[in-house]
This record gives C-alpha cells, structure tokens and sequence, in this order.
C-alpha cells in the first residue's frame, strides 16, 4: 500500500505549534488594499488559530491523523 501524499498547498499554508495547535494567516492580505483602512491591514497581519470545526480537516490534509 502506498503512503498518503500530504496535500502541498495546505503544506504552504498552515504550521504545526510545539503544543499541537495549527496555525494560519489571515485571508485578504493580498490585494485590492487601498480601500482597507490601516487597523484593517494591521489586524490581518497577525497569524491565529485554525478553528476547531475544522482542525481535523486540516490534521487530514496534512497527513498528521
């Protein structure tokens, strides 16, 4: 039987804390930001926590289930 094949976009986008917790960035970062106000562009630099509705998800993407 062949190994699972982690899923290499997800591989780019989230990362694994010494806790166990996946981390990711914000959405909306990108473009278009001249119409977003500064506390906007400032909040949405932070990284934060992947929900928990879709921890699992992402544990699956990334092979760690």
């Amino acid at each position: 039987m062949p190994k699972m094949k982690t899923n290499s976009g997800a591989k780019k986008r989230f990362v694994l804390t010494g806790s166990g917790k996946i981390k990711r960035k914000h959405a909306f970062k990108s473009h278009i930001l001249t119409k977003k106000t500064k506390k906007q562009k400032r909040n949405l630099t932070h990284f934060t926590l992947v929900s928990p509705a879709d921890t699992n998800n992402v544990k699956e993407l990334l092979c760690l289930k």
